[in-house]
Order: structure tokens, then sequence, then C-alpha cells
């Protein structure tokens, strides 16, 4: 899985993190978070604000059932 896999590092998050508080969560924790993932497989540095973003929209949407 890589950064750009928006959708199935949220599904993986949800799977593995069930009870975090996803709005608190902090961008550097979330990073931390999507690099523990077993499947996760991508350089750090090619993460940005932008993708934590959009991987936490996602995920609260996965959340949500939307």
């Amino acid at each position: 899985m890589k950064w750009t896999e928006i959708y199935d590092i949220a599904i993986s998050l949800e799977d593995k993190y069930p009870d975090e508080i996803i709005e608190s969560i902090k961008f550097t924790d979330l990073q931390k978070y999507v690099m523990s993932l077993e499947e996760f497989d991508d350089d750090p540095k090619r993460c940005n604000e932008r993708i934590l973003e959009a991987i936490q929209g996602a995920w609260l949407k996965e959340r949500a059932g939307l």
C-alpha cells in the first residue's frame, strides 16, 4: 500500500484502530499509524500534510459508513 491509496489506508486504519478519536489525532501520529500498517510499504518522505488530511477525511467517512 502506498500513500496515494487513501481509501485502502482508511479502511486498514479503521480495522486496526477502531476506538481512536480520529479528529484529535495529530498528523505526526497519523503518519506513524499509517506506517505501522502491515500492508503499507512506501517512503515516509513521500507523505505531506495534504495526504494526511485526505487520509483523515477518508477515515472519518469510513467510520461513518459513507
